[in-house]
């Protein structure tokens, strides 16, 4: 549950919504059930919102990228609290559009 309500951190360090939540998921996999898979879905949508992130920056130029960069913005906030009720629920709840890197 944690390791989705992590990716809020960069609001307040930046940089540490990815740090963060990436180490929670290095240390913690091992040592309780279900942190592995809820890691590595938060690490795909880390990796996807960055690649979602440059593409808009790029797509600037034609106009379309400041919608999809206020959209990703929203979606930042709203997908990892989502996440972090349905972990903490016991569910296991993926990213709409995260692409998967790791499975």
């Amino acid at each position: 549950m944690y390791i989705h309500f992590s990716l809020l951190a960069g609001y307040l360090i930046p940089g540490a919504g990815f740090i963060v939540p990436i180490v929670l998921w290095q240390i913690k996999k091992d040592e309780l059930p279900g942190v592995d898979i809820h890691g590595k879905i938060v690490t795909n949508w880390i990796i996807s919102h960055l690649i979602y992130g440059v593409a808009s920056f790029f797509l600037i130029l034609i106009v379309i990228g400041i919608p999809m960069l206020v959209v990703l913005g929203i979606v930042a906030v709203v997908f990892p609290i989502i996440g972090g009720i349905k972990a903490n629920n016991g569910e296991v709840w993926k990213y709409p559009c995260s692409i998967r890197f790791l499975s």
